[in-house]
C-alpha cells in the first residue's frame, strides 16, 4: 500500500502560528523532511518515533540536493509511511513546493498542500508594522529579494514596485539589500523612504532595524543583521513604536534552560515561547522504571488493603496506571480506597485515568501534605505513597509518627541523561529553571560535578519551582534568585515575568 505525503507550511517559526492541520500532520507522521527555516518548536510537535530528516540548507550549505529530497518523499511513500515534507513559512510562497507536488503526481504519489502563515505577513505583524493602513498603504506587494541566478534579466517590474502609495515586502533579500534600495530609488522612490528589516519574525530571536533606503544597507551592517531576514518598505514602517508588541515585554529574547524531561519540558518551552523567551531543552532527567519494579505492582496488587494512596507527581499516576493496566484491570479496580494527589497537576493526570482525587494537595513540601493527609485519615490506617525511588521520606515519617500505616513503594527511577551538548546549552542560557532537586543533581552531574556546575552558572539567573528545589540548588553551591510561590511551572512563568518586569 502506498502512503501519502503532506507538503506543510510551518510558518516562520512560532509555533503558535501553526494550522491545526498542520500540527495533527505532524503528530501523526512516520518520517519528518524538514528546512532549516523550520523552527526547533514546531519540528518538536512530531512523535518520537518519527523518522527526521534535515534537508535544509545554511549559508549556502545545502544538506540534501532538490532531486534527492523529492526521490527521498516518493521513496518513503512507497513503503506505506506517512511523510510531511515540512517547509519554513509557506508551501508554494517562494519555495520550491509546487516543484514538489509535480514530482509526487508524476510518480503517482497521493499529497496534500498544508499551507502556512508566510513571513511577508506575520513578521511585520511581530515587528508592529501592518502592511496596510488607510493613511498610509491600500495594497502591498510580496517580492523575492533573491532571483533565480540562472535567470538572463531581473523578471520584477521595478516601475511598478516603486510606488509612495504602497507597502513592498522582500523575502530572502539580505545579500541583495544594497541593491534593492538603490533600484527603488532610481525608479522613482525617495531615498527618504522608510524601510525596516526583520530578522528571524516572531521568534524570540526576532531583531528589527529601521531605517531609510538611503541608510539601510549600513544600518543592517551595522547591526549584523543576518538572514532569515524580510524587508518592508514603505510609509507603515513609521508606525512600529506606536505598534510593536512582540518584542516589547520584559521576558522578550531571554533564553531560558529548560531541564525538565524531555516530555514535561516541552510543555514548558511552549509556554516560555508564548512569553516572548527562547528555550533551550537541556533534559537533566529522564524517568525509567524503578530498579525494583516488584514492590510497586504488589501495591497494586493489593490496592483493597490501602485506606489511602497518595501520588507525588504525575509519573507515579502514569506507573501506577502502568501496572493496572498489566494485571488486567482498571481505574475500578481503585474501589473504596480513596485517593489523594500532591498539586493540580498530579490531580489532572488522575482525571485522565478517569478518577477525581479525593484530596487535591494546593501545597507542595511533603510536611504540608502529611498535615494535610493526618487531618483525613485515622490511626491505624494504612496508606500507599506512590512516589520517586529518590524522593523524600519525610511524607512516610510524618505519618508514621502520627500511627498511621504508611507504605512508600518506588514507582519510577529518575536517571541522569546523556548529553554531549550540555555545557554549550548552558553557556547559552540567560536563566536557568530547576523543578525538582532530581534536575539540579543532574545538571551538576552533566557539568562533572558541582564546582564545574557553579563555573557555569556565573552571570546567570537561577530560577526554582519551589523552596525544597532552591535548597538542593544551594547545596550544589549556586546561589538562588527567583522562588516560584506557587510550585507549578505556571507558577514560575509568573515569578520570571516579575523578576524581570522590576528590573526593567
Amino acid at each position: 500500500m502506498i502512503g501519502s505525503v503532506a507538503l506543510v507550511g510551518a510558518g516562520p517559526g512560532d509555533p503558535a502560528l501553526l494550522t491545526l492541520g498542520a500540527a495533527q500532520a505532524l503528530r501523526e507522521a512516520d518520517v519528518l523532511l524538514y528546512d532549516a527555516l523550520a523552527s526547533d518548536a514546531v519540528v518538536a510537535f512530531a512523535p518520537r518515533s518519527c523518522e527526521r530528516i534535515y534537508v535544509g540548507k545554511r549559508g549556502g550549505d545545502r544538506a540534501m540536493e532538490q532531486r534527492e529530497i523529492e526521490a527521498l518523499m516518493i521513496g518513503r511513500a512507497r513503503e506505506g509511511r506517512r511523510i510531511v515534507r515540512l517547509k519554513g513559512g509557506d508551501p508554494f510562497v517562494f519555495g520550491r513546493g509546487a516543484e514538489e507536488a509535480q514530482a509526487l503526481r508524476a510518480a503517482g504519489v497521493p499529497f496534500r498542500v498544508l499551507p502556512g502563515i508566510t513571513s511577508a505577513v506575520a513578521a511585520p505583524a511581530y515587528a508592529g508594522i501592518p502592511l496596510t493602513h488607510r493613511e498610509h498603504a491600500s495594497s502591498f506587494t510580496v517580492a523575492t529579494g533573491h532571483e533565480d541566478p540562472n535567470k538572463p534579466e531581473s523578471a520584477i517590474d521595478w516601475a511598478r514596485l516603486a510606488d509612495p502609495k504602497s507597502t513592498l515586502v522582500f523575502l530572502m533579500g539580505v545579500e541583495r539589500l544594497e541593491s534593492i534600495a538603490r533600484t527603488l530609488v532610481e525608479h522613482g522612490l525617495d531615498p527618504q523612504t522608510p524601510i525596516a528589516l526583520i530578522q528571524e519574525g516572531t521568534r524570540p530571536t526576532q531583531r528589527c532595524v529601521t531605517a531609510t533606503l538611503a541608510t539601510i544597507a549600513l544600518e543592517a551592517e551595522r547591526c549584523e543583521i543576518h538572514a532569515p531576514a524580510v524587508a518592508i518598505v514603505g510609509e507603515v514602517v513609521r508606525l512600529r513604536e506606536e505598534l510593536r508588541w512582540f518584542d516589547r515585554g520584559p521576558l522578550f529574547g531571554k533564553r531560558v534552560l529548560v531541564t525538565r524531561t524531555a516530555n514535561e519540558g516541552e510543555r514548558f518551552a511552549r509556554a516560555l515561547l508564548a512569553s516572548g523567551m527562547e528555550p533551550i531543552l537541556a533534559p537533566t532527567i529522564e524517568i525509567r522504571p524503578p530498579d525494583d519494579p516488584t514492590p510497586a505492582k504488589r501495591a497494586v496488587e493489593k490496592l483493597a488493603e490501602y485506606a489511602w494512596v497518595v501520588f507525588t507527581s504525575r509519573s507515579g499516576v502514569v506507573a501506577f496506571f502502568e501496572n493496572l493496566h498489566a494485571l488486567g484491570a482498571d481505574a475500578r479496580r481503585i474501589g473504596s480506597t480513596r485517593v489523594a494527589a500532591i498539586g493540580t497537576k498530579t490531580a489532572r493526570a488522575l482525571e485522565g485515568f478517569g478518577v477525581r482525587a479525593d484530596l487535591v494537595s494546593g501545597r507542595f513540601t511533603s510536611e504540608d501534605v502529611a498535615n494535610d493527609l493526618l487531618e483525613r485519615t485515622r490511626e491505624g490506617e494504612a496508606v500507599l505513597i506512590y512516589a520517586a525511588q529518590e524522593g523524600r521520606d519525610i511524607l512516610r515519617s510524618v505519618l508514621e509518627q502520627a500511627k498511621r500505616l504508611p507504605t512508600a513503594v518506588a514507582a519510577y527511577a529518575t536517571r541522569v541523561t546523556v548529553d554531549p551538548q550540555f555545557a554549550q546549552k548552558v553557556a547559552r542560557a540567560d536563566v536557568l529553571t530547576f523543578t525538582s532537586g532530581s534536575t539540579v543533581r543532574g545538571y551538576a552531574a552533566l557539568l562533572g560535578g558541582n564546582a564545574a556546575a557553579v563555573e557555569a552558572a556565573l552571570g546567570k539567573i537561577v530560577a526554582c519551582i519551589g523552596p525544597i528545589t532552591a535548597d538542593e540548588v544551594r547545596e550544589v553551591g549556586l546561589s538562588v534568585d527567583i522562588v516560584a510561590e506557587d510550585f507549578t511551572t505556571e507558577g514560575l512563568l509568573a515569578a520570571l515575568n516579575a523578576h524581570f518586569a522590576v528590573r526593567a
